[in-house]
């Protein structure tokens, strides 16, 4: 990757997987916007280059390493960082980052505006997590600081279980060497859990996901097509899972989401909460971005989604730079 020494586009779009884009590059392909592709799997830049494009859309995912691209996400913060220096509009930058990042800073944020999370163990040695043997109530779940489609995760059922794991592949530990252990949330498997995206401060749709025992939810078509064909995923599935519209999704509910959504830094943003039989709304996790489901969109509001987030790359062209 080169940034050039005048600007050239009007986007950048900084990015690592090859394929779960393509529909957003073909909708700003059709629209009047100029774009480079920044692909981050092999990039470099120097501190005398000076941005090519007025706004920057970074895309960058956690679950990068699982396609053997960790690299991508250190150089995805460098770049975002430098380019915000120059004062570059820079949209899911490096405070977005530092949060989609980081699972224990999403359970801290969740606490500290007053949301409900699942009780939280943070730990870097089993050892060490041992202090807490007397409260810990089992079964719970195993998930990694560094998430990303549903990698690493595990239900667990004992302190026992927790050493058996990283003893049998002491590789679990990268690349954040850091876990969390975390309440398991019992909520109706048939009904699913909640998502709810955003597009800035609007909202575009709430879908339900029937995970059929899965830990990777993600919602790409590549990944998890819409019909009984076989995704194309690092995280192999025995049971893929499955995507409702959810118009019925309580007011409340989306209130809180919208909360969530502001506070995390996150220009384009999803959230997932689930209802536990108990009556709780749980919220457990905030990403960045999002693979998008086009026909969940549609059912929803009858919008194109990708059409929707160009919209929202156009608006802050124009709230930024005038452009129109």
């Amino acid at each position: 990757m080169e940034i050039m020494n005048k600007i050239k586009y009007d986007i950048g779009l900084i990015y690592e997987h090859p394929n779960w884009h393509q529909p957003l590059f073909d909708e700003l392909a059709r629209s009047e916007v100029s774009f480079e592709k920044i692909d981050l799997k092999q990039g470099s830049f120097s501190f005398n280059d000076k941005p090519a494009s007025r706004l920057y859309y970074n895309l960058v995912s956690p679950s990068a390493y699982n396609r053997g691209n960790q690299r991508a996400i250190p150089f995805a913060y460098s770049l975002c960082v430098y380019l915000e220096s120059k004062n570059s509009l820079v949209l899911n930058g490096s405070k977005s980052m530092k949060l989609e990042l980081s699972k224990s800073s999403q359970m801290n944020l969740l606490q500290t505006i007053g949301i409900d999370f699942p009780k939280s163990y943070v730990f870097n040695s089993v050892e060490a997590l041992k202090k807490y043997i007397n409260e810990i109530k089992f079964p719970q779940i195993l998930k990694p600081e560094q998430g990303g489609s549903g990698s690493r995760m595990y239900k667990v059922n004992s302190m026992d279980e927790i050493e058996e794991i990283f003893n049998a592949n002491p590789d679990l530990w990268f690349p954040d060497n850091l876990f969390l252990l975390q309440e398991l949330i019992d909520y109706d498997n048939a009904f699913g859990i909640v998502r709810v995206e955003f597009i800035g401060d609007e909202l575009l749709y709430a879908m339900r996901v029937v995970t059929n025992g899965t830990f990777n939810l993600c919602p790409s078509v590549l990944c998890n097509p819409e019909n009984d064909e076989a995704g194309i995923c690092e995280i192999l599935l025995t049971r893929p899972p499955e995507f409702f519209s959810y118009k019925e999704i309580p007011k409340e509910a989306i209130n809180e989401a919208k909360v969530i959504a502001k506070a995390s830094g996150h220009h384009i943003v999803s959230v997932e909460y689930a209802e536990s039989l108990d009556g709780r709304r749980i919220f457990y996790d905030i990403n960045s971005n999002s693979n998008l489901r086009e026909s969940i969109s549609l059912d929803y509001s009858g919008v194109n989604p990708f059409s929707k987030v160009v919209d929202y790359l156009k608006m802050q062209l124009v709230k930024s730079y005038g452009k129109d």
